[in-house]
């Protein structure tokens, strides 16, 4: 039986390198689309909280609603 050499086996240094940048940009855009979502998140619970504490308090028209103006007949 002959062994291959080791060099055989692993990736030129070339694909090497391209297949860790590939793999440090997807993890780069996961890592950003994590930290969005997170900031996304925190921004609609505080919005959520603040509604919650508007209408505990027994206020109306704790959410404004963006109606257009009403068209003359």
């Amino acid at each position: 039986m002959t062994q291959k050499p080791p060099e055989a086996d692993r990736p030129s240094e070339e694909e090497d390198e391209r297949d860790r940048r590939a793999t440090n940009i997807f993890l780069a855009v996961a890592a950003i689309l994590i930290v969005g979502g997170g900031i996304w998140l925190v921004n609609a619970m505080a919005d959520s909280r603040k509604a919650q504490l508007c209408m505990e308090s027994g206020r109306r028209n704790c959410i404004p609603l963006d109606v257009p103006p009403r068209r003359p007949d």
